[in-house]
């Protein structure tokens, strides 16, 4: 759907030029402008970072292209994770989990839910925190330092992308004006001639900035804004496995410790407590 409203936007803006009888060849003819205004943004772009943030954007400029992946189902199934490795540490100790958390595809207990076990970074997060408490008998104050540390550490890195493209979106107006007073000094070479060809030139010159300002706060604002609400609700995944944990470490019961991660998520992700109940009576643990 992110597509089909950014093509809307073309749709209703040109749509609406024309039928107020605007000339839309006057705005796809001029290709100069296009040069100008997306050449220039672009290399703007590469100028502005390395290539390893560079490259770390280009991994994060499809996101939201691809779909709602943090859904009441995505936190449901990582919840049933959490109350079934709790189980178990409870009966039998914090070594079952050892070969587990060492290599979760082989996992009896990870195997089950394949969401959580593709999202290699939140499987990472939990496994080592995990870890953590089985290989290196930590407190669970320690435990929450740690976890807190790698949060901290995502939420940084996770800003790099729409921050990026924010800033692209503030630069992009201007470079519309550079082709604007280019197009300007163009049509002033020509004042002396025939008044249609003095129209297009100063009509070129206005499709630059009209192209500059579209594409800001049109396009790149909204891509901007759609990947940083999706990292704000990656993060809430994160801070959801990250309270289930640190309660069950500090002395919750398995299903208390589950509880109070299903109240950390967002109202219109959260699985109600019924449903979490009728789920979690699902699990046979080991």
């Amino acid at each position: 759907m992110t597509i089909v409203f950014l093509v809307l936007v073309a749709v209703c803006i040109f749509g609406g030029f024309m039928l107020e009888g605007g000339p839309i060849f006057a705005i796809v003819s001029v290709w100069q402008e296009y040069i100008i205004i997306f050449g220039g943004g672009a290399f703007i772009f590469l100028a502005m970072m390395p290539s390893k943030v560079l490259q770390h954007i280009m991994m994060n400029i499809s996101v939201p292209f691809k779909g709602d992946q943090y859904t009441k189902s995505t936190y449901l199934e990582a919840l049933k994770l959490m109350y079934e490795s709790f189980i178990n540490l409870k009966r039998s100790g914090l070594l079952s989990l050892e070969k587990d958390v060492s290599n979760p595809a082989e996992s009896t207990i990870f195997t089950k839910y394949p969401t959580f076990l593709g999202n290699h970074h939140a499987l990472d997060f939990y496994c080592d925190s995990l870890k953590l408490v089985i290989n290196y008998n930590s407190k669970p104050e320690d435990v929450e330092q740690a976890m807190n540390a790698e949060l901290d550490a995502h939420h940084a890195e996770a800003a790099i992308a729409p921050g990026a493209i924010n800033r692209l979106a503030d630069a992009m107006p201007a470079v519309g004006i550079v082709a604007a007073v280019l197009g300007v000094i163009i049509a002033m070479a020509h004042i002396d001639g025939p008044p249609a060809e003095l129209g297009h030139k100063v009509s070129a010159a206005l499709t630059g900035t009209l192209l500059g300002i579209l594409c800001a706060y049109g396009y790149y604002q909204p891509i901007a804004q759609h990947i940083d609400y999706i990292n704000h609700d990656e993060s809430q995944y994160y801070q959801c496995l990250k309270e289930g944990l640190i309660s069950y470490l500090g002395g919750a019961e398995p299903m208390a410790a589950v509880e109070i991660a299903r109240r950390t998520i967002h109202s219109y992700n959260r699985p109600s407590s019924l449903e979490l109940e009728d789920a979690l009576g699902e699990i046979k643990p080991r």
